[in-house]
């Protein structure tokens, strides 16, 4: 039976058809994720795309790969050497910008694909091994259209820092886009900055200073401006990985939210608590609980609302990892 969304609107982001198991493949078979489809499938509505087949090699067809320079590489057939670069830059350069791409919170791609590959794609030189330092030419296409747009490729996904980090990114990304829809307000801009703000001190604490100046700046700004400044800046922000270092940093700082509230003996377990996340003997999930029964129970509402304490649906569970 297929499982209820548990969004009312599923985000909509991009992915390489084959991910889904649609067999698109070179040899006519599919590389189904099912990571992808089962659990993100909950909570994101898919756009599919497979270049080498919307470009015309058909299926099943000839293998390509990249030769040449890593910066400037040419797609050619395996066997036939058959030249596809100028089909296949044309197509990516037009794809990128059909209204079914625009507006996407995020985009998934496969791992070492010669057309979707994120980084890390081989390139042949004739001289020996090939080199891993490619891009896919569709990848390259669709990030320099779109700079801010989480891009990710399903085999880092097995990471889970890698995973955390881009599932936080395409929520991120979807709520600045619903921020930004309509006319501009100062006064929700600034409550979200609010929300954000210890979401953005876990990723980096440098932006988090210049966005708290930028904000303070709002009126100073037209609405363009301050929105194409504060978007980029957010978005560089959450690249940046978060590390226990810096979470401990903001577990602290909403403790003291609590310090008012709570007996020593309170304080001294939730210290220790806190202190066993830093040592990665517990996951964050594990102060964060704690916190946040501490924080309903002392009705502290600012935090609560804080993104950090919720930033993507706890059924995926990507903070119940040491």
């Amino acid at each position: 039976m297929k499982r209820k969304k548990l969004l009312a609107q599923p985000i909509p982001i991009g992915i390489s058809s084959c991910l889904l198991g649609a067999k698109v493949r070179f040899d006519a078979g599919h590389k189904r994720d099912y990571y992808i489809t089962d659990i993100l499938g909950q909570y994101f509505s898919f756009v599919p795309v497979c270049p080498e087949l919307e470009v015309g090699m058909g299926v099943p067809r000839e293998s390509v790969r990249l030769i040449g320079s890593p910066d400037n590489p040419q797609m050619v057939g395996n066997k036939t050497g058959e030249d596809w670069t100028d089909r296949m830059n044309q197509y990516s350069r037009e794809r990128v910008n059909r209204r079914d791409l625009q507006g996407l919170s995020g985009y998934l791609l496969k791992k070492g694909s010669p057309s979707c590959g994120m980084e890390r794609v081989k390139v042949y030189s004739g001289k020996g091994a090939p080199s891993k330092q490619a891009v896919g030419l569709f990848a390259r296409a669709l990030i320099e259209r779109n700079p801010l747009l989480p891009v990710e490729e399903e085999g880092r996904l097995n990471d889970s820092r890698l995973r955390e980090n881009f599932i936080v990114r395409v929520f991120a990304y979807h709520s600045l886009q619903e921020l930004f829809k309509g006319k501009f307000s100062r006064g929700k801009v600034v409550e979200f900055h609010a929300g954000n703000k210890y979401l953005i001190l876990a990723h980096s604490p440098a932006h988090y200073k210049q966005l708290g100046q930028l904000t303070a700046a709002i009126s100073k700004l037209p609405p363009a401006d301050f929105q194409y400044k504060y978007m980029n800046m957010f978005m560089e922000a959450l690249k940046v990985k978060t590390t226990a270092k810096k979470n401990v940093n903001v577990l602290h700082h909403i403790l003291g939210f609590l310090k008012k509230h709570l007996d020593s003996e309170d304080k001294k377990y939730l210290l220790e608590v806190i202190d066993d996340y830093r040592q990665e003997l517990v996951p964050l999930i594990v102060p964060i609980t704690l916190l946040k029964n501490y924080l309903h129970k002392c009705d502290i509402q600012y935090i609560l609302g804080q993104t950090y304490l919720n930033p993507h649906p706890k059924e995926l569970m990507l903070r119940n990892h040491v």
